[in-house]
């Protein structure tokens, strides 16, 4: 069974937190991660370009087979919700530009996923990330975020392919 090198990310203007993992078969095995932070006192595009730059690295340094990004939580704060789906669009399309195939997975998916709950808190992701990927050594809630779409891709990206390929 070949072994699949799959990114996570986990978009946002503050901060983008990203997550390698490989998995042949049912094994999951971690690689690296960790959180690529925009000036926060930057133009709107300076950070946007700071996002891409930094996740096109990641892609550089790490070749994954795959990726898989976080949907955006729409709330309240209109405002708020179109910044980070900039952010988003950024981390669909960096490694879309690198040939990869990008899955998209709800948050809640991604909290049952890991979880078993979909209302789950960062401190429940965190602790379970350790669990799953003990040698993992995520020191941003967003790297372990990260880390946990990746591993949701890894769980479901049989369904996800199956969707892509009907749309």
């Amino acid at each position: 069974m070949a072994i699949i090198r799959i990114l996570g990310i986990d978009p946002g203007l503050r901060n983008t937190g990203w997550g390698v993992i490989d998995t042949e078969g049912a094994r999951l095995s971690f690689v690296a991660c960790g959180t690529i932070k925009p000036d926060d006192k930057a133009a709107l595009s300076e950070r946007l370009r700071q996002i891409h730059d930094g996740l096109a690295q990641v892609l550089a340094n790490f070749k994954p087979d795959e990726a898989a990004v976080e949907e955006t939580f729409v709330n309240k704060d209109a405002r708020a919700t179109l910044k980070l789906g900039q952010a988003r669009g950024v981390a669909v399309l960096a490694p879309a530009l690198a040939g990869l195939s990008v899955a998209e997975y709800a948050p809640n998916l991604v909290k049952k996923t890991i979880v078993g709950a979909g209302h789950a808190d960062k401190d429940q992701i965190h602790m379970m990330i350790k669990v799953l990927l003990p040698k993992s050594d995520a020191k941003t809630p967003d790297a372990a975020d990260a880390l946990a779409i990746a591993i949701t891709h890894a769980q479901h990206r049989g369904m996800a392919a199956r969707m892509q390929a009907r749309d």
